[in-house]
């Protein structure tokens, strides 16, 4: 199960809700549009999906009957819990924490523990807080440049013809570089 925080509305969140009203059976108000604030963070997991598709958004039931109801109460309270705290981290440095995404695992004695990747540009969507326009698609400090490319015409990528993507050029790679470079150093205070 991926955990997935959400204080705004964009991405696949955005996509339900447009067609239910709802993300991950968590009922939310009308007139939202992308780069919208959520009234308040909700819990929208989803199921890990194979390398180069996209996960698939479920509610809390689902997670309920797959790891059992008290686990997964325990990871909705753990998935708030960090982005409560990274989105007052981010949000002091000028940064909006829209959404994250955390995985758990367990030790043997049952001790739910946070594992892989935690709050990067690769699991997260930071935006510039200055720039916010709610309304479309927001600045940002994460691999959409590369996605960005891969799906435009110039990549000559066919992703549903099973062919692996191309090689990236570099000015695409230093793009990216300097948005995560950016979104460290403005989050640590420090200089990459």
């Amino acid at each position: 199960v991926e955990c997935v925080a959400r204080g705004y509305l964009t991405g696949s969140g955005l996509i339900d809700y447009t067609q239910t009203g709802a993300v991950c059976g968590v009922p939310l108000p009308d007139g939202l549009v992308d780069g919208s604030r959520l009234p308040e963070p909700i819990f929208t997991p989803a199921t890990k999906a194979e390398i180069g598709e996209h996960d698939e958004n479920v509610d809390f039931d689902h997670v309920a009957r797959t790891v059992g109801p008290e686990v997964a109460e325990r990871l909705r309270e753990l998935t708030l819990a960090v982005y409560a705290r990274a989105e007052d981290i981010a949000r002091e440095r000028g940064i909006i924490l829209a959404d994250t995404k955390l995985e758990f695992g367990a030790r043997e004695d049952g001790t739910i523990v946070l594992a892989d990747e935690v709050l990067t540009p690769d699991s997260s969507r930071f935006w510039p807080a200055d720039d916010l326009r709610p309304g479309g698609p927001q600045p940002s400090y994460d691999k959409q440049i590369v996605r960005n490319w891969l799906l435009s015409a110039e990549s000559g990528w066919d992703k549903a013809a099973d062919a692996p993507p191309p090689t990236l050029p570099p000015e695409v790679v230093e793009r990216t570089r300097a948005r995560y470079i950016e979104a460290y150093e403005r989050l640590t205070g420090l200089t990459f």
